[in-house]
């Protein structure tokens, strides 16, 4: 019993410092974010702030694993760094979903929810490295369009969200149409979890069985869409055909075996 209970005040406690850890070193950088963003010319900004951001992410999951609260496998996502203009398009099980693929592409820009953008803990940080905010759906894709273009990649989540419905939820058109316009193809990108911790209606008070394991795979690459709505369907289908598979024995970590990113 008083095992048991020991047991529980650590889960609680690792899940409670990986949090505010989280929130803290993003606030902190925000506050520095902020006036690098009026002194630095945008192209110098942008590329300090991803940099930063996939560093300090890259330390983040590292003080996760280091406590024992996860283990990550995300060494897939490292043949991406030099594959050129991408669309980066992941299914969104976790919160950790862009913590985990910005942790190793720091080359990326990311779309993300405007609260996200305009928030002070991640704001000032976001905005200095580029995201781009999606209550706009005109700019965002003009904006994203532009990104690719200058030879960057892109972080989109076809869902829009964190999945709500197994496998995925309904995608949405944007990626298809900036896709197009942008000509550049679609990566798509697998996160697997053993937990739906931090997911969609997982009560923060819910204790989940430790450590979490978390692994990143890459799938097929689709080539720009002509037909957007065919090519959106055809996503969909291939994500939940994909996702469907049992997860099986690999998504286990061996004891002993480093996931920690290199």
């Amino acid at each position: 019993m008083i095992l048991r209970s020991l047991r529980a005040l650590w889960a609680y406690t690792a899940l409670w410092y990986g949090l505010a850890l989280l929130g803290l070193g993003s606030l902190t950088w925000s506050l520095v974010a902020a006036p690098l963003r009026l002194l630095l010319p945008d192209r110098i900004g942008r590329a300090l702030g991803r940099r930063v951001v996939a560093r300090g992410f890259r330390f983040y999951l590292g003080a996760l694993e280091m406590v024992g609260a996860c283990r990550f496998d995300l060494a897939a996502l490292d043949a991406l760094r030099a594959a050129g203009p991408l669309i980066l398009a992941p299914n969104h099980p976790t919160l950790l979903d862009a913590v985990m693929l910005l942790s190793r592409l720091p080359q990326a820009a990311c779309v993300l929810k405007a609260p996200l953008a305009n928030g002070m803990v991640f704001g000032a940080g976001a905005r200095l490295a580029g995201y781009i905010r999606n209550d706009w759906p005109v700019g965002m894709v003009r904006l994203s369009v532009e990104e690719l273009r200058r030879g960057g990649q892109l972080l989109l989540f076809p869902e829009g969200t964190r999945t709500t419905r197994s496998p995925v939820n309904a995608f949405r058109g944007a990626i298809a149409l900036i896709a197009r316009q942008a000509g550049v193809p679609v990566q798509t990108v697998f996160i697997e979890a053993d937990s739906s911790f931090l997911g969609k209606g997982w009560p923060l008070t819910r204790r989940p069985r430790l450590p979490l394991n978390y692994r990143v795979r890459l799938g097929r690459r689709f080539d720009p869409p002509r037909d957007l709505r065919a090519f959106v369907r055809e996503l969909e289908q291939y994500y939940a055909a994909e996702l469907a598979q049992p997860l099986g024995p690999s998504l286990q970590f061996p004891a002993g075996v480093e996931s920690r990113p290199a």
